[in-house]
């Protein structure tokens, strides 16, 4: 039975492999795919020059509007007035050069020396006698929620932290530091930065900042210690050591990774200080420190809804 059959299923395969192969006709009112052009023009044969211009014509048409918005678009972002950047870049480069030569290396050799809790306690003692700089700037503001929580640290700190030396208000009660300065404080009253400064060994500042430095020097309770000023600068020195040993190479980071590390630091600055006072910009910045933050614990939270 099989022999019989097996003649009829060859004949069956020959004759059905003959057919696929076959030509279809396509109808004339129909388009080939692989004939259809770029925008829409079936029928039309692919050629290079017309898919281009079509191409770029098409996505003129996509993108012009958004272009257009976007020119016209007014972003929020300020920068700084900067009219003696040759000098600026001047006072950056001899920083530069002490900070890699100097400064690095002798707080590398301080931190290989001082074991880092010693290291934390002193900086969490020259942010608590900075207190009245941070709360009397928080009051100019009215800011009082910035002021309660200022005073509230201040007394924990103080009492319960041992001088300042430790910060149970963060550790224990979440409430952190809140920045305020003159400067800030004169920022939220309307005074625009005036123009970019870059102060030998302090770094980037400008003529409203560094005004406001100044009137916050009078609120330093070293300035009424009796402490000589050759003594002044040596705590100075060691508060600026302390504290750039806890620092994880920041700058380090930025040389690298940026063009131009003059106008990163430069639009950072003026960002994170535009941001402190609550004008809508780009935050660029990686320097800028953490606003208000505070759980229950914290007993003047309250003072938040006067705001």
């Amino acid at each position: 039975m099989l022999k019989r059959l097996l003649p009829l299923i060859v004949a069956a395969c020959i004759v059905f492999s003959g057919c696929a192969a076959i030509p279809s006709k396509t109808p004339a009112n129909t388009a080939d795919p692989a004939m259809t052009g770029p925008v829409g023009q079936q029928g039309a044969p692919i050629d290079g020059e017309s898919f281009d211009a079509d191409t770029d014509k098409a996505f003129d048409d996509d993108f012009g509007g958004w272009n257009d918005d976007f020119n016209d678009w007014d972003a929020p972002v300020k920068l700084i007035a900067d009219p003696f950047e040759p000098i600026n870049r001047g006072v950056f480069w001899v920083n530069d050069k002490l900070y890699f030569y100097l400064f690095k290396p002798v707080a590398r050799g301080y931190r290989a020396v001082v074991p880092r809790p010693a290291r934390v306690s002193a900086s969490n003692f020259f942010n608590n006698l900075a207190t009245p700089v941070r709360a009397g700037n928080a009051l100019l503001q009215l800011k009082l929620a910035n002021f309660g929580t200022e005073t509230y640290r201040f007394i924990v700190n103080s009492t319960i932290g041992v001088a300042g030396l430790f910060d149970p208000a963060t550790s224990v009660a979440g409430v952190r530091r809140v920045p305020a300065d003159f400067g800030q404080t004169l920022g939220t009253y309307g005074f625009g930065h005036g123009f970019y400064l870059v102060l030998p060994i302090v770094g980037p500042s400008s003529l409203r900042d560094g005004t406001g430095t100044f009137v916050d020097s009078f609120a330093d309770p070293f300035r009424y210690s009796g402490v000589a000023t050759e003594d002044l600068l040596l705590i100075r020195a060691f508060d600026s050591t302390n504290r750039l040993s806890l620092d994880r190479d920041t700058y380090e980071g930025i040389v690298r990774d940026a063009l131009d590390p003059y106008l990163f630091i430069r639009t950072s600055y003026a960002q994170r200080r535009l941001a402190q006072i609550g004008e809508p910009v780009y935050n660029l910045n990686i320097l800028q420190a953490p606003v208000f933050d505070s759980d229950i614990l914290n007993p003047l939270e309250w003072f938040r809804l006067w705001q």
